[in-house]
């Protein structure tokens, strides 16, 4: 069995998804590189299928109708056949000495007897232009190089997060636990790393920059022009994460206020973007979301809205939404735009 599979999101994407598929390839006969064609209309399918000809063991090719990122990240997940599973969008990378780094801890892991459902990494903003390169490090909330329980996890501060970047899930969980992302909606990534986190009961943190999170292109999904426009997508993100998480009961109290904090960052990201929209329709929505959250639980409301991000976020009239801009910074961290 192939130690990990990657999944490779790909949507027109010919001009930067070599340099992608050629990091993973790194792996060698111990990864599966699933390259997910999600309906694209240029050269994509074509070089997609030149690597499952030129590496048929390692390498497959699927075409799919389009269905945005959600969509092809579930293909991903319903074929994969290696014990561990990891998205890297192809116009990332991954680093060649992490990555060998992270073979070597998984086999090792894996030749133990304890199950590993979460690895944890670092992960780099490879900004165009950037003379210095922000990273993502987990090493004061996570103990590294330790198996261990959401007991053992430390604090993670606000704008610190597990992203899509820094997740290795075992592949089994995933297919397990019914994740299953919508279509045709950005930001889906988010789902990703919130809803599988009550199925995971170990974790194991890799203190190494493995994935390399490209920050550049005008049309990207982080943009802050594009998210503006794209709000709409942002909201129902925001909302799924609402129903999976209000009323449930997480009995690890560590567990619990992790996933309550990124609800809290994720309502300041939709409503940051809303009030930078800065028309009375989007405001509208800002407080649709925020009843939206009172209705569906008004203990993790009241708690959400009257903590140092809610506040900040509702504060009235204009003087109010200039106060924001302190969380904008904290968005502007968590989110990385271009």
């Amino acid at each position: 069995m192939k130690i990990i599979s990657f999944a490779v999101p790909c949507y027109n994407s010919e001009s930067y998804m070599r340099h992608c598929i050629d990091t993973l390839l790194d792996g060698g006969e111990e990864v599966e590189i699933i390259i997910v064609d999600d309906g694209s209309k240029d050269g994509t399918a074509k070089i997609a299928d030149e690597y499952q000809e030129k590496y048929p063991t390692i390498c497959k090719a699927i075409h799919q109708i389009n269905g945005g990122h959600g969509e092809a990240v579930n293909t991903g997940i319903a074929n994969a056949t290696g014990m561990y599973f990891k998205v890297v969008d192809s116009d990332d990378w991954v680093d060649h000495d992490a990555y060998m780094k992270v073979l070597e801890t998984l086999k090792d892991i894996i030749r133990g007897d304890r199950v590993l459902d979460m690895m944890v990494c670092n992960f780099v903003y490879e900004k165009q232009g950037a003379k210095k390169k922000k990273v993502m490090t987990y090493r004061f909330a996570l103990p590294a190089n330790e198996l261990i329980t959401w007991d053992g996890v430390r604090h993670f501060h606000k704008g610190q997060y597990l992203l899509m970047h820094s997740v290795i899930y075992r592949t089994r969980l995933l297919q397990d636990c019914g994740l299953k992302l919508p279509s045709h909606t950005f930001y889906v990534d988010n789902i990703f790393v919130f809803e599988p986190l009550v199925h995971v009961k170990t974790m194991y943190y890799l203190n190494v920059n493995f994935y390399r999170y490209f920050i550049g292109r005008e049309d990207q999904s982080v943009n802050e022009k594009v998210m503006i426009g794209r709000v709409d997508q942002q909201i129902r993100v925001n909302k799924i994460m609402i129903d999976y998480f209000a009323g449930r009961n997480i009995p690890n109290r560590k567990l619990r206020n992790y996933m309550k904090s990124y609800l809290d960052i994720m309502m300041c990201v939709s409503s940051i973007m809303l009030i930078r929209a800065n028309t009375e329709e989007a405001l509208e929505k800002k407080k649709e979301l925020w009843n939206y959250l009172k209705e569906k639980d008004f203990w993790l409301y009241f708690k959400l809205k009257n903590g140092i991000l809610g506040r900040s976020m509702n504060l009235p009239g204009k003087p109010g939404r200039k106060i924001s801009v302190g969380s904008y910074k904290l968005v502007h961290w968590f989110v990385g735009f271009n």
